[in-house]
């Protein structure tokens, strides 16, 4: 399909993925722990954060995640809180996007955990702070 506007006309094919994003992403160079379910059993896997914004994150992988899967991934979160408290960053939501070794996900849901020692859930220390988004 060829778009022509008053001003240009262009390809729908050649916008890359920044162009249909609503929102900004930021570089971070983090580390993140990701899972997958798959029914009850969850595989779980390690990898860097590329970049994330309020709308999703991209991150390096060590395989293909299936495109419209749930991930939750913890990020290492590069402030402290109170200056002195570790934090991460805990979102989920369906994958939209997966290459070889990297894959983007949406985020439906978010929250910041503790990573100091203390009560854990699977996933790391527990939560205090959370945030579904509609």
């Amino acid at each position: 399909m060829h778009i022509v506007t008053g001003i240009q006309s262009y390809e729908p094919s050649l916008f890359t993925h920044a162009d249909r994003r609503s929102t900004s992403r930021f570089p971070l160079q983090e580390d993140v722990v990701y899972k997958l379910r798959q029914g009850k059993i969850s595989a779980v896997a390690a990898g860097k954060c590329v970049n994330m914004g309020s709308g999703g994150i991209l991150f390096t992988t060590s395989t293909r995640l299936p495109v419209g899967r749930t991930v939750e991934v913890a990020v290492n979160w590069p402030a402290l809180l109170d200056g002195r408290c570790a934090l991460k960053f805990i979102a989920s939501g369906p994958v939209v996007r997966s290459e070889e070794d990297r894959a983007a996900i949406r985020i439906d849901r978010y929250e910041f955990r503790t990573r100091g020692s203390g009560a854990t859930t699977s996933m790391g220390p527990l939560s205090f702070a959370s945030k579904s988004i509609a």
